[in-house]
């Protein structure tokens, strides 16, 4: 479940840790202010979460040595039971990192995508069996035999394009020519799936399932072609916007985090490198995104309450895949853990993992973000996380 830390990722990392963090901080835990959650106003907005183990948990990531930064939030059907945060927002400074600070979301960032995307989909602009040379023609190699919905699945067989040379920066030198340069590297998607077409496809169209970013690119140039606008007007217009989240962006070129925000980092035998500042184009639509923990909260209850998709849309995106072993629908991951089936997604970019869960009655939200100092997670705060969701999910 822990998101991998390099360029644009969702799986367990490979990569041996780089380093460890010294700075610990403190951990916040604040009340919510919110109104009550919906029949929620007999129990109290507490009731059910134990927010000794959650700040024990959230305290325990940070300590573990993998991250400088964590923040989370729990939530009821939207509404704020717990937040905190833990450790440092900024190495040098010392600043402690605010619950409710900004981050780079990485692969959540599909969530949204795949949403306005069923939006179109709902209004018969698109069609899930559509077959990307009519969507994008000529974008991909036997595109006719694609479809928007292996798109959204990841059952399209499309070459990942972060698995391509040019994305690897775990071979040695390469995170320092990455600091150094290429971060500040202006992509288009057209180059990255270009990156993509010069190696073959994993597998026939629909006949297994591999993650790849590079299907989100194309939904992405699916999205304008569509629509007139770019992946990120209509993002900001069909949810963004109607949600309220004033938290949340999806940047095209912009290299920074705007408003308060914990810094990420890489672990360097030189000290610690600030990877914060990055072009999001070598993510675009697979994971560019910027938001809160109170945003997330808000979207994925959204979502999984039918407020942003028509009730076949919804139903379409959460009908998880066989190739997937039931793991993944269109954009949205299912989760089994000890307390019950959970949908989400999550993301990794340098310096940002993020997690983003809901129960299925809305009973319990929670978004995590965890600002990395390698290219893994060890094993301590992948125990600490863990301690993380059972006590901000399992319900009271």
């Amino acid at each position: 479940m822990l998101a991998g830390a390099g360029l644009v990722g969702v799986t367990a990392p490979t990569a041996a840790a780089l380093g460890t963090a010294e700075p610990r901080g403190v951990v916040t835990v604040t009340s919510t202010s919110d109104a009550a959650a919906p029949g929620t106003a007999d129990r109290g907005p507490g009731k059910g979460v134990d927010t000794k183990a959650l700040n024990a948990a959230l305290s325990g990531i940070v300590d573990s040595g993998g991250v400088s930064a964590a923040l989370a939030r729990v939530g009821d059907h939207g509404r704020t039971l717990w937040k905190g945060g833990s450790g440092v927002a900024d190495r040098t400074t010392g600043a402690p990192a605010s619950a409710d600070g900004r981050f780079r979301i990485g692969s959540v960032t599909k969530t949204f995508v795949s949403t306005v995307t069923l939006q179109l989909v709902a209004e018969g602009r698109l069609g899930l069996d559509d077959p990307v040379e009519r969507l994008l023609p000529g974008a991909v190699p036997n595109g006719a035999n694609i479809t928007l919905r292996q798109l959204l699945g990841h059952t399209s067989g499309v070459f990942n394009y972060t698995e391509d040379q040019a994305f690897d920066i775990a071979r040695p030198g390469a995170i320092e020519q990455w600091l150094e340069s290429g971060r500040y590297t202006r992509w288009t998607p057209q180059q990255l799936v270009a990156l993509a077409n010069a190696h073959p496809a994993y597998f026939a169209p629909g006949q297994g399932f591999h993650y790849s970013n590079t299907n989100y690119v194309l939904v992405g140039q699916i999205i304008e072609r569509a629509t007139g606008r770019s992946w990120q007007q209509e993002v900001e217009r069909r949810v963004i916007r109607p949600l309220g989240l004033t938290g949340t962006f999806m940047p095209d070129h912009a290299t920074g985090v705007p408003g308060p925000h914990a810094h990420g980092y890489f672990d360097l035998p030189t000290g610690p490198a600030d990877v914060t500042e990055l072009d999001p184009s070598m993510a675009g639509a697979s994971g560019a995104g910027i938001s809160t923990t109170a945003d997330l909260n808000t979207f994925v209850t959204a979502l999984i309450g039918g407020r942003l998709l028509p009730r076949p849309q919804l139903a379409e995106m959460m009908a998880v895949t066989p190739q997937s072993e039931g793991r993944y629908g269109l954009g949205l991951e299912r989760a089994t853990t000890d307390c019950g089936v959970l949908w989400g997604h999550t993301g990794g970019i340098p310096g940002y993992s993020t997690f983003l869960y809901t129960s299925g009655d809305l009973r319990r939200q929670l978004a995590v973000s965890m600002n990395g100092n390698g290219l893994s997670t060890p094993p301590a705060t992948r125990a600490a996380f863990e301690k993380l969701l059972g006590a901000g999910t399992c319900t009271g």
